[in-house]
């Protein structure tokens, strides 16, 4: 059944969104606010097609600023990328380069003001991250970063990359660190599972700490679901 369901998923979500990508190309002469409408549209498609589709449902502990702050989210799967669309407002999202350069939506996803990080480009790729991030701060929207760097599967515990380092000392913002388990109902491959992905807020950490105990309280919080 959870096969059916995910060839289900595939043959609906996925040209759907060529449907909801067209509209938000669309509406880029219409400015930034109608483009992170369409974006945001386009997470409550995949969210409708998790739900009533795969079985998959979010549950959301505790309570999320919506602004001036910064997310740190652990990253177990595809389906949180996507959801942040749904559950922040306005959310400026750090991805890696290659999600923003892909055709149509990159495009989009830029205009829209996403951070696009080439982990390959060392300093370069930190100095376009922190000065993308400052214009963020400015336009007061919450920004939204993966700080492990990558996806890893459920219960894994790697580092944090030294782009958080780089944007909570240059940016002086509150981080709000988040636990999930979406890695263990959205594994790599074909097959979901039906569940719940529980998102847990951790507690804010204040701007300013010494760079060892942001990074080991943050590692600490989102990590909080891996047992």
């Amino acid at each position: 059944m959870a096969l059916l369901r995910s060839i289900l998923f595939v043959l609906i979500f996925y040209p759907g969104s060529v449907v909801m990508v067209l509209a938000a190309l669309a509406s880029i002469p219409f400015g930034q606010e109608a483009i992170i409408a369409s974006s945001r549209r386009w997470a409550i498609w995949h969210r409708w097609c998790a739900r009533w589709i795969l079985g998959i449902r979010t549950r959301v502990i505790g309570d999320l600023p919506t602004h001036g702050v910064l997310y740190a989210l652990k990253h177990e799967a595809m389906f949180e990328t996507i959801e942040t669309l749904v559950i922040f407002h306005r959310p400026v999202v750090v991805m890696k380069k290659e999600l923003a350069d892909m055709f149509g939506w990159g495009y989009a996803a830029r205009r829209m003001g996403v951070i696009p990080v080439d982990r390959e480009a060392g300093a370069a790729a930190m100095r376009h991250m922190i000065a993308a991030a400052r214009i963020a701060k400015a336009s007061n929207r919450p920004i939204v970063l993966f700080p492990e760097g990558t996806r890893v599967p459920h219960g894994e515990r790697p580092e944090l990359r030294a782009g958080f380092a780089g944007l909570y000392k240059v940016l002086g913002l509150p981080v709000v660190p988040i636990a999930l388990d979406s890695g263990k109902i959205w594994p790599k491959g074909l097959v979901k599972r039906p569940g719940i992905v529980t998102l847990k807020v951790g507690e804010t950490i204040p701007p300013g700490l010494p760079r060892e105990e942001a990074e080991a309280r943050v590692h600490r919080a989102i990590n909080a679901l891996n047992d």
